[in-house]
C-alpha cells in the first residue's frame, strides 16, 4: 500500500499574493475612488478633484492639495501593510483617520497602471513613480504643486476575469457620483470637485454649509423639505437634516450615514429612522435622511469589514435609542429650515448637454 503523499506548504510569489489581497480591496472603479479620496482627507486636503473615465474603468485621477509624500517615502506607500496612520496594536482602539491598513495603494497597484506625484510643501521639487502591476516602471523628481496626484489606468489589465463583473460604464460612474456627492456633504469644509468624461458634475465651494452642498449636489426641491436635526448628549453627537413627512422616497438610498466621518452601511440606522417616522409615512415610503453621527472612538470598531462600509458600536441600543429618540422629537416640534437666499448658493457649471438644450 503506498504511503500517501503530505500537501507541500509554500509561500506565494508576491505577485500573485499581491493580486489575492487586491481582490479584498479593490473590486471595481468605486473602491479606488474609495480610497484614494479617504487618502486625500487624512492628508489634510483642501480641494480634492476627483475625475473618471469610462466609469473609471479606463482612468481614474484624485488630485489634492494635501500634505504631500516625502521622496524617501514614496515607494514605502506602495508595500503592503505600510501606513502613517497607526504604530501600535492599542492605536486599533482609537482610530481617527478613514484610512488605517496601509492596503489601498499596494492593492491598486497590483492591479492597475498607477502614476503618482506628490510634493510635501517643504520640498523643493516633487517626485513622480509609475508602476504597472506592481512594478516600478519609473521614478522621477518633477515640478509640481504641493499636494498628491494619483492616476489610475487600465484597472484588471492583468487580471481580466474581473473585468467579466464590471457593470455598464454608467452604472460604474453613478456609483462614484454618488460616493463623491456624500462625502461633498460630510465634509462640506472642503472644495470638492467631480468631473466625468470632461464634464464638471458640480464644484462645491466649502465653507462648512451641509444645507448648500445638499442643495449643490441634489435639488432644491429637496432641500426645501428638509428639517435640521441636532442633538448631544455628553457621548454622542449627531447633525444633518431629515424630510418632512410630506416628502418621501419610493426607496432608501437618500439616507446617508455617516460615523465620525466614515460613510457606512448601517441597519440600525435605517431601524431607527423607521421607528422615528413610524405611523408619519405609508408602507412602502421612506424619508430623505443626511445623518453625521460623532462618537468616541474607543466605543467604536471600524475594522469589521474589508472595505470599511460598516462598523460596531460597543453599545448598540444606545445608539438606537439616541438616534431614534433625536428624530422623534424634532419631527413632533417641526420649525422651519431657515431661508437661504438663492442667489447666494453655488450653482454647478452647466454641461456640454444642457448648454445644447438651451441653444
Amino acid at each position: 500500500m503506498s504511503e500517501m503523499m503530505l500537501p507541500q506548504i509554500h509561500a506565494l510569489p508576491k505577485h500573485v499574493s499581491d493580486k489575492i489581497a487586491a481582490g479584498e480591496v479593490v473590486d471595481r472603479p468605486l473602491s479606488i475612488v474609495k480610497e484614494l479620496m479617504e487618502n486625500a482627507i487624512d492628508a489634510g486636503a483642501s480641494f480634492i478633484t476627483v475625475e473618471i473615465k469610462n466609469g473609471g474603468k479606463s482612468y481614474i485621477r484624485v488630485t489634492d492639495d494635501g500634505c504631500g509624500i516625502a521622496k524617501d517615502q514614496v515607494m514605502l506607500a506602495f508595500q503592503r501593510h505600510a501606513t502613517s496612520k497607526i504604530e501600535t496594536a492599542d492605536d486599533l482602539d482609537t482610530i481617527n483617520t478613514l484610512g488605517f491598513r496601509g492596503e489601498a495603494l499596494a492593492s491598486i497597484a497590483a492591479v492597475s497602471q498607477v502614476e503618482m506625484i506628490t510634493k510635501p510643501a517643504s520640498a523643493k521639487a516633487g517626485v513622480k513613480v509609475r508602476l504597472q502591476g506592481g512594478e516600478v516602471m519609473e521614478q522621477t523628481d518633477t515640478g509640481c504643486p504641493d499636494g498628491t496626484t494619483i492616476i489610475v489606468t487600465s484597472l484588471f489589465y492583468n487580471t481580466p476575469a474581473r473585468l467579466k463583473f464590471l457593470k455598464g460604464d454608467n452604472t460604474e460612474s453613478s456609483l462614484i457620483i454618488d460616493f463623491v456627492s456624500k462625502m461633498a456633504l460630510a465634509y462640506s469644509k472642503l472644495r470638492i470637485r467631480m468631473i466625468n468624461n470632461g464634464n464638471i458634475l458640480f464644484n462645491t465651494p466649502g465653507g462648512g454649509q451641509i444645507y448648500n452642498n445638499i442643495l449643490t449636489i441634489y435639488s432644491k426641491e429637496t432641500g426645501q423639505k428638509l428639517l435640521p436635526v441636532s442633538a448631544d448628549n455628553g457621548s454622542m453627537f449627531l447633525e444633518g437634516y431629515v424630510s418632512d413627512p410630506s416628502y418621501s422616497k419610493t426607496n432608501r438610498k437618500q439616507q446617508i450615514f455617516f460615523v465620525n466621518g466614515r460613510y457606512i452601511s448601517s441597519r440600525m440606522m435605517e431601524k431607527a429612522i423607521s421607528m422615528a417616522y413610524k405611523d408619519k409615512l405609508f408602507e412602502g415610503r421612506y424619508p430623505v435622511a443626511y445623518l453625521f453621527l460623532y462618537v468616541n472612538p474607543e466605543t467604536l470598531d471600524v475594522n469589521i469589514h474589508p472595505n470599511k462600509k460598516e462598523v460596531r458600536f460597543d453599545d448598540e441600543l444606545a445608539v438606537l435609542d439616541f438616534v431614534h429618540s433625536t428624530l422623534r422629537d424634532r419631527l413632533n416640534t417641526k420649525q422651519a429650515i431657515p431661508e437661504v437666499k438663492a442667489e447666494k448658493l453655488f450653482s454647478r457649471p452647466q454641461t456640454k448637454e444642457e448648454r445644447v438644450e438651451e441653444q
